[in-house]
């Protein structure tokens, strides 16, 4: 997907800034002082539909365990399907973490 509609220097700095944080902790601290709480959840909410659109939900049981409205579960759909990849980047990874976390944790629960 062509990007140059949205490309600018004062984005060029924020992404570059955005890559200097250098863990979690940072990330809260920046983006409390860049965002809204409902920017970040708006945000945090996107990224959670796509990931449960990618593993086949529907909109139905993603409205439901994200309280996402369906306008935005199409949105982030058709940004799955017709989008720059961005999803892609990081929903793969995720999802697997995911999964061995809840592995691990089920793991430690036959122990006790």
């Amino acid at each position: 997907m062509d990007t140059s509609k949205i490309k600018s220097q004062q984005l060029d700095e924020f992404f570059e800034a955005v890559l200097m944080l250098k863990d979690k902790e940072d990330c809260y601290k920046f983006f409390e002082d860049v965002c809204t709480v409902r920017e970040l959840h708006s945000i945090s909410q996107r990224l959670e539909v796509a990931k449960l659109l990618k593993i086949r939900k529907t909109y139905n049981e993603i409205e439901k365990d994200t309280g996402a409205s369906t306008a935005t579960i199409s949105r982030v759909n058709r940004s799955l399907h017709y989008g720059a990849e961005g999803y892609e980047l990081v929903l793969d990874a995720l999802i697997q973490k995911n999964l061995e976390e809840k592995r691990r944790r089920e793991e430690e629960e036959k122990k006790k």
